[in-house]
């Protein structure tokens, strides 16, 4: 503020100097001074030296203020459901939080493990206390709560995980990635490594979100089966909840010792599944992480392909609309291979990819499973691939979506009728049926008691 008033001291200063010079013309020329603002526009010329210095000295508090919202810290606080340590997918959202807190020097990162829905309130508000400015439940039935208190606090932004429920507020916001894109990757590789033509997936329960994401894998598994003139069976059975290890191990060897499957992957979040594969010798494919890579799991022996997961692209988005103090940020957040972000040693990622050992794209196949691949289906993937980042092609898309007749039962929408054509192929479906009501497995899957 003093400098605010430097000019109008000068001015005064100015005004005694005539005073002593002019003072017969003195009481004039101060009425003059009093009003030239409003009534004297004709004589400006005596204030134009001051108005240089005021105008700068007027933006200053703008451009300080400007630079303190640059610097001001912000707190991203993730409330994880499982443990972090030995899962794929929490382990994920704790990785992005890092990133993040990398990438942004005013960035800080926080947590809370182990988060259930009597949990995720409390949890956010003592959170919220101690600074966070955006709070994350990571998988919906936990996250969900914190709609309850989004309008008590206003300036903090709040997200959630969709699992298929789509409630939303202005600073209450539903993420979600487009993993069936890499999923449907992982698919072809799948559909050309088997040999007995059994592929096995250990899955958590039925709902929208593990049916979607299971259907883009079948679609893969099911055109490289035709493209090499295959018969492929693909077996899914159930743990009852996300992290089962016990349940998880015997579902696995089930399917191995049983249904006599050699490729098998998960959409469930322990590491007993793939313990199954190493130790019976089959391939495996990964979800969620490059499992390789980033724990030191098994090995390309065993894993044959991994898809990765970058929260921190959906949360980047967050974070950006929030330092911009948007109070209307985008509440449906669905982004796919074609979004991406630079992280803070300038590597860029895309929001979901095939992942393997630290290597990307049809690289990241597994150099011991390169040589029961066709080269059809590399190249395939390496084509699908490209259009997907660019945005040119989706599974989705292309392809129709004919009902097995097994699924979830929604209500007001009831799981169609085995063979129904419920999308025609070439037709593009909307982001919130894919997320609230594709709720039935496609054609082709047997999904076992």
């Amino acid at each position: 503020m003093k400098s605010k008033f430097v000019p109008e001291n000068k001015g005064i200063i100015r005004w005694f100097v005539l005073l002593l010079i002019m003072l017969a013309v003195v009481l004039g020329t101060a009425a003059c001074g009093q009003t030239q603002t409003a009534e004297a526009p004709a004589e400006p010329a005596a204030e134009e030296e001051a108005a240089p210095a005021e105008e700068p000295a007027a933006e200053e508090p703008a451009a300080e203020e400007e630079a303190a919202m640059e610097d001001e810290t912000i707190t991203l606080a993730i409330e994880h459901f499982s443990v972090i340590e030995g899962t794929t997918w929490s382990g994920a959202h704790d990785r992005a939080g890092k990133r993040l807190a990398e990438k942004y020097p005013n960035v800080e990162y926080v947590f809370r493990e182990e988060v259930g829905p009597d949990l995720a309130v409390p949890y956010a508000e003592e959170m919220i206390s101690s600074g966070a400015d955006i709070v994350i439940g990571n998988a919906e039935f936990m996250g969900l709560p914190l709609i309850d208190i989004a309008d008590k606090y206003p300036d903090a932004y709040f997200g959630s995980i969709i699992a298929s429920d789509l409630s939303t507020k202005d600073n209450f916001i539903r993420l979600f990635p487009r993993q069936y894109q890499a999923l449907y990757l992982e698919g072809l590789v799948a559909g050309a490594l088997t040999e007995t033509g059994n592929i096995g997936i250990v899955s958590a329960f039925p709902s929208v979100q593990v049916i979607r994401r299971q259907n883009g894998f079948i679609l893969g598994v099911q055109d490289a089966a035709e493209l090499l003139d295959k018969d492929v069976n693909i077996y899914v059975k159930y743990v009852g909840d996300w992290y089962l290890p016990t349940e998880e191990r015997d579902i696995a060897e089930t399917l191995i010792n049983q249904y006599d499957v050699d490729v098998i992957t998960q959409q469930t979040d322990s590491g007993s599944p793939l313990d199954v594969a190493t130790e019976q010798g089959i391939w495996f494919i990964g979800k969620d992480m490059d499992i390789v890579g980033f724990y030191g799991w098994s090995d390309t022996d065993t894993v044959a392909i991994s898809f990765d997961t970058r929260w921190e692209v959906l949360y980047d988005q967050m974070i950006q609309e929030y330092m911009a103090g948007d109070k209307n940020p985008e509440t449906i957040v669905y982004l796919g291979m074609d979004s991406a972000i630079t992280l803070a040693d300038g590597t860029e990622e895309a929001t979901v990819d095939i992942m393997n050992d630290g290597k990307v794209g049809v690289d990241a196949i597994s150099p011991a499973a390169l040589p029961s691949i066709p080269q059809e289906i590399i190249d395939l993937v390496a084509q699908r691939r490209e259009q997907m980042m660019n945005g040119e092609w989706d599974p989705f898309t292309e392809h129709a979506f004919v009902s097995n007749g097994t699924g979830l039962e929604l209500e007001g929408t009831p799981i169609p009728e085995a063979g129904t054509e419920v999308k025609p192929a070439g037709e593009e479906p909307t982001a919130e049926w894919l997320l609230s009501q594709f709720n039935f497995d496609l054609e082709g899957v047997t999904i076992l008691e």
